[in-house]
């Protein structure tokens, strides 16, 4: 499944060298187009065909350029990208602090309820009372000793790595199986097909968490972060941009989404591979309300309240 999936952490190398050189040899983006940074991950490109979608019935000029997360921020900082809806924290603060320090960097808010990354187990296994981290050394030759994550060098990878190192929860003689997403959700949909024991690195919003029985761990340790590995995905605009540009701030300020709607964005164009505008365009249609609240004290770029003009627009 040749697909890629939103995660809150990845390698510090670049997805797309040919663009990244690309943006270091052009001059600072045009203001009177609002340029996004979207990495591969179906959850971002799905939010920011919604965004798009919105903001261009309003009288902006969008454009998009799928970029590594590394070329996103070097982009957000140079004045090439003004907008990233994919500020995974705590995974991304060291890319992100200093460019906030700066003031190259703003956060506007966070744009998902309920994002989460930690371990997880089927939930046959949760209801057997495997239930936090301090269960699975009480079990180890049940899981073979074996963790299965998505890819080393990954902020995950470290995590666990570290815990191994330092025997938390008595991970000491565990090993890490890392490979990538698609091997280890494989893995993972594999022994719950047979009903056996596997332990993998899960995270919401993510379209695993609507097709596998699953359950998150408790770790009251905190190793994938505070309050159980809590996430934060936010809305970053460059600084001046955010500066001249209250409208839109007020507009991104209330562009969020829960977990559940973008793990379904996330399976929908990700593994169901439905076109990302037609699924933006329905997320919007069936959720009027929802769109409604996004465009309060809004304007159209020419000064007229937006929530009139959106609805005027809808289920065409």
């Amino acid at each position: 499944m040749s697909v890629f999936h939103d995660r809150p952490l990845l390698t510090r190398t670049s997805m797309a060298m040919p663009l990244a050189l690309g943006l270091a040899g052009t001059t600072q983006a045009d203001d009177a187009t609002l340029d996004f940074g979207v990495p591969s991950w179906p959850g971002i490109t799905v939010k920011t065909q919604i965004a798009e979608q919105l903001l261009e019935s309003l009288g902006y000029d969008t454009s998009s350029q799928e970029l590594g997360l590394q070329v996103v921020y070097q982009g957000m900082e140079s004045g090439d990208i003004d907008v990233f809806l994919g500020g995974w924290m705590p995974a991304q603060r060291e890319m992100f602090t200093p460019r906030e320090e700066s003031g190259a960097i703003v956060n506007v808010g966070n744009n998902v309820d309920g994002a989460q990354m930690t371990l997880a187990v089927p939930e046959y296994l949760y209801d057997q009372g495997i239930q936090s981290f301090a269960d699975l050394d009480e079990n180890r030759e049940m899981f073979d000793g074996d963790i299965h994550g998505f890819g080393a060098g990954s902020a995950a990878s470290e995590i666990l790595n570290a815990a191994i190192d330092e025997d938390a929860w008595g991970l000491g003689d565990w090993r890490l199986v890392d490979t990538s997403t698609v091997g280890m959700l494989s893995a993972a949909q594999d022994a719950i097909s047979r009903e056996e024991p596997i332990v993998w690195v899960g995270w919401t919003p993510h379209w695993m968490n609507l097709a596998l029985p699953m359950r998150y761990l408790d770790d009251p340790k905190d190793l994938f972060g505070e309050n159980n590995g809590e996430s934060e995905v936010l809305t970053l605009m460059r600084g001046d941009y955010a500066e001249a540009n209250p409208n839109l701030v007020t507009f991104f300020e209330q562009f969020s989404f829960s977990a559940e709607e973008q793990s379904w964005m996330i399976r929908e164009f990700g593994q169901e591979e439905r076109d990302a505008e037609e699924v933006a365009r329905d997320w919007i249609n069936e959720n009027t309300e929802r769109v409604e609240a996004m465009l309060d004290g809004v304007t159209h770029r020419d000064g007229e309240a937006a929530w009139p003009i959106v609805e005027a627009s809808l289920n065409r």
